[in-house]
């Protein structure tokens, strides 16, 4: 038979109703979180890709040959990142994001937030999460906070492999700017650190999507899928010229906003107005996954 509680102890208990030890903010730790998505076959897979492209472009470069040719424009009034990508590696790593910012990079933001709630759903342990006991909330921004940290890993692994690659392919040297002029490899560092950080910030509204569709449905593929050919819907509409100053509400109008990081002076004009729309569609998109999560019946 066991002993009565003291009455420090019962009033404690009566206080605090939720079980001895227990912290609702200790739960899913980030740390936990980011460690059983590393380990996981899709993350080791994108991170393989995005390291072996710019192996694939000197690849390419040295069976084609120099990227630039005739008419290529290297001889006229303007020069553009494809025709001087062999000129360094700062070059060489500005054209890698060029040529994968459109598509590419969209991919591994759409499969981290997309990836994230739904696979739990398809293995059958959300359900079993939440009766760890995990909050909803917690569990929600422990998975955006991680999958966010890995899309951000992403867009760094490539400009830093398109780097060392770069240089040992092309040497070390200035960076050329696409209308003329270069700017010294010191300077063209923080440059290209600004064109990643508007390439993340650009790509919140594909993550916002991913993540709002994947508390949705219990389908990871879905949610990644859906997210991506809504991304593409908004390329297309901004293709559109007859929309004409409505194309600027489109995040899609803006994803090249960074070349401007890539003038003789920065300008942030483009780049500011292409965030904050980028900012507002994202937080909206957050919002309702975390409403409609909170209020949603987890049965897988």
């Amino acid at each position: 038979m066991s002993a009565p509680a003291q009455p420090s102890q019962a009033r404690a208990e009566a206080e605090h109703p939720e079980a001895s030890g227990y912290r609702a903010r200790r739960t899913l730790p980030l740390r936990v979180e980011a460690m059983r998505q590393l380990r996981r076959r899709r993350t080791l897979l994108m991170g393989g890709v995005l390291a072996a492209l710019p192996f694939i472009l000197i690849i390419a470069f040295a069976i084609g040959g120099s990227p630039d040719g005739e008419g290529s424009g290297r001889g006229g009034s303007r020069i553009n990142l494809m025709d001087v990508a062999t000129e360094s590696a700062a070059n060489f790593a500005a054209t890698s994001l060029f040529v994968s910012a459109g598509f590419l990079l969209v991919v591994p933001v759409a499969l981290f937030c997309g990836d994230t709630v739904a696979s739990e759903a398809s293995w059958s342990s959300l359900r079993y999460l939440l009766a760890a006991p995990v909050p909803r909330t917690r569990l929600l921004w422990s998975k955006l906070v991680v999958a966010l940290g890995f899309s951000l890993a992403a867009m760094v692994l490539l400009p830093l492999v398109a780097l060392a690659a770069g240089a040992a392919a092309y040497g070390w040297g200035p960076l050329r700017l696409p209308t003329g002029g270069a700017l010294a490899a010191g300077d063209a560092l923080p440059r290209l650190a600004v064109v990643v950080a508007f390439i993340f910030v650009s790509q919140l509204v594909t993550a916002g999507l991913a993540f709002w569709l994947s508390t949705k449905t219990d389908a990871p593929l879905g949610a990644v899928g859906g997210a991506v050919g809504l991304t593409i819907v908004g390329n297309v509409l901004d293709a559109v010229t007859a929309l004409g100053s409505w194309r600027e509400f489109l995040p899609a109008h803006w994803q090249f906003a960074w070349a401007d990081a890539l003038q003789p002076h920065l300008e942030w004009g483009g780049m500011a107005k292409g965030a904050a729309v980028s900012v507002t569609y994202a937080l909206i998109l957050f919002a309702l996954a975390f409403r409609g999560f909170s209020r949603k019946d987890i049965v897988s």
